[in-house]
């Protein structure tokens, strides 16, 4: 009786080997699931950008307020009856260079 259920309980473990880590087992299965469900936020990611890009490139084909735009932020470009006012911004210092340095006392 007792090899019996020895062989009985080898036929099931035989038989669930294919299921579990075989060719297309569960965990084969589990796993490219998780690759699958990875590449479709990365799908909707690029869909999201894609969407951006179509509606820059709808924009600066139909109209030129864009086309300004750009000309005027990248390349600096004004209009003939444009005066151009550039203020620089202040230089930023340090905490430490504003404050005084601690005098230092010697002790003789």
């Amino acid at each position: 009786m007792r090899w019996l259920s020895i062989a009985l309980v080898a036929l099931v473990v035989l038989l669930q080997y294919p299921l579990w880590i075989g060719k297309g087992g569960w965990l084969r299965v589990w796993d490219v699931d998780h690759q699958l469900q990875q590449q479709k936020n990365a799908n909707r990611k690029l869909e999201l950008r894609n969407a951006g890009l179509d509606a820059e490139v709808r924009d600066l084909k139909q109209g030129y307020d864009a086309i300004e735009e750009r000309a005027r932020f990248e390349l600096g470009m004004i209009r003939q009856d444009e005066v151009f006012v550039q203020i620089p911004e202040r230089a930023r210092r340090d905490e430490r260079s504003e404050k005084p340095s601690p005098a230092i006392k010697r002790q003789d």
